[in-house]
């Protein structure tokens, strides 16, 4: 018995063993599963990306690269956006554009004016106003609120969701409220759920995102060289003198 139980015991230590030692390889070592970190990636998933290297060509065209300009909900991340200079002109295309995104984004917390009066407003969540004669309107930069959009602070959380030119759409829709001027557009584009020219156009940050394809029009469809049937003659009767 002692024989039998030794050698039970040592085919036992040798079991563990293997299964130990085949634990601690990863048989799976193809390329595809290997280890790696892709362009501009941290190493935590609780950090955000890494900026373009400095002097580099951004694929979003960006005016606040995160070399320069910091992602943290703060005074100072915010401060140091507060020189960027607008680069989209206040046209009818952004202030229709910027109208839908403040509907979007805004509306439901700063109200239709920006006088914090939206609807979560009676939930009792303080909103700070942004309309005509606020702190906003008066002391705020058109680089300063992009900051506050892009890295949120305090009670509102970042929508850096919004792209940047459409956050320029957006700010350009603001300054128009603000100040009051005549015929601009307030309130709701469209009903919940409604897609269409109710929704902002498409995304200008192509490659990465989906972007409007071109189809050409029949003016411009290549000539081809077959020539076109005969005409079929025709049956109907001309009509009896």
């Amino acid at each position: 018995m002692r024989r039998s139980g030794s050698a039970l015991t040592a085919r036992m230590c040798v079991v563990v063993s293997a299964a130990m030692s085949v634990s601690a390889c990863n048989w799976f070592t193809d390329f595809k599963r290997q280890p790696k970190m892709d362009p501009w990636e941290t190493a935590s998933d609780t950090i955000g990306m890494r900026g373009n290297p400095q002097m580099s060509v951004s694929i979003y065209g960006t005016a606040a690269p995160g070399f320069a300009y910091g992602r943290a909900p703060t005074h100072g991340a915010v401060d140091s956006m507060a020189a960027i200079v607008n680069p989209v002109a206040s046209d009818e295309r952004s202030l229709r554009e910027g109208h839908k995104l403040y509907a979007i984004n805004c509306l439901v917390c700063h109200g239709d004016r920006g006088m914090a009066d939206g609807p979560v407003v009676q939930f009792g969540l303080p909103v700070l106003p942004i309309g005509a004669g606020t702190k906003a309107a008066t002391q705020f930069s058109d680089g300063y609120i992009f900051g506050i959009i892009r890295n949120g602070r305090g009670l509102m959380p970042p929508y850096n969701r919004i792209e940047e030119r459409e956050r320029w759409d957006l700010i350009n829709y603001l300054r128009t409220v603000q100040s009051g001027a005549a015929g601009v557009q307030i309130g709701a584009v469209g009903r919940p759920g409604e897609t269409g020219d109710k929704l902002p156009s498409a995304s200008p940050t192509a490659p990465t995102r989906p972007a409007p394809f071109y189809k050409p029009s029949i003016s411009e469809a290549p000539a081809t060289s077959t020539p076109s049937p005969a005409a079929a003659p025709s049956t109907t009767r001309p009509p009896t003198p």
